[in-house]
């Protein structure tokens, strides 16, 4: 049997911008919006009745605003019927479903808060469609994706000097800040003036000690824990 497609819940007030998600989402096999919603209320009130993976959000919502909205969706229990067995889509430990936060702005201090209001995932609605895809498929499965036009700056800008209760070596922490500016492993060899296997052995030992799935998730958690 082919698996059942991410559910995904719309919650966007601008109804031009509804339709225009709706399209790009129904239009993939794999998605299928099951709800939409136009505020933080409204929304908050069909994941009580409606079994949903991922809940696409915009930060900008009349009432309680995205962050807000995010926050409370974070302490709701299960969503009607949702699956607690590892595995899929939206099976997170809680059986929250995740979230990927939308914007019109490109704005430093808006993407701090909606990461540590929980969001797993941001993007701006200018970008491309696909990305905005690729940022529902990567939540669905637990992942954390910032939009490129925004993730090296933002994830590029946080330096602390608490150094000391990293679990990172000082040149793994070196090697994190170079892939939260957006280098590849190609760059941050030739900045680093060490080999590319010495670069991925690195970058392996980084996810290990942040116990992450990817290069994009490490550098989320490291912001988190203020370890850049």
């Amino acid at each position: 049997m082919p698996e059942a497609p991410i559910r995904v819940l719309l919650i966007e007030d601008h109804a031009f911008t509804r339709d225009g998600l709706r399209v790009a989402i129904n239009f993939e096999p794999d998605l299928q919006v099951v709800g939409e919603a136009r505020s933080g209320e409204e929304g908050l009130e069909l994941l009580t009745r409606i079994q949903t993976d991922v809940v696409v959000l915009d930060i900008g919502l009349p009432g309680i605003d995205g962050i807000e909205t995010a926050i409370r969706i974070r302490a709701l229990p299960h969503s009607p019927g949702q699956p607690s067995a590892a595995g899929q889509p939206g099976s997170a430990s809680l059986g929250q479903p995740r979230i990927v936060m939308l914007t019109a702005h490109n704005l430093q201090a808006e993407v701090l808060a909606a990461m540590s209001s929980g969001a797993n995932a941001y993007c701006l609605k200018s970008a491309d469609p696909e990305l905005l895809l690729a940022a529902i498929r990567a939540a669905a499965v637990g992942s954390a994706y910032l939009d490129p036009q925004i993730a090296h700056h933002v994830l590029g800008a946080i330096r602390t000097p608490e150094a000391a209760s990293s679990p990172l070596t000082p040149r793994e922490t070196e090697v994190l800040r170079l892939i939260a500016d957006g280098q590849g492993n190609k760059e941050i060899a030739r900045t680093l003036n060490i080999s590319v296997s010495t670069v991925k052995f690195h970058v392996q030992d980084i996810l290990e000690k942040l116990s992450a799935s990817d290069r994009t998730q490490a550098a989320v958690k490291a912001l988190r824990q203020g370890l850049l």
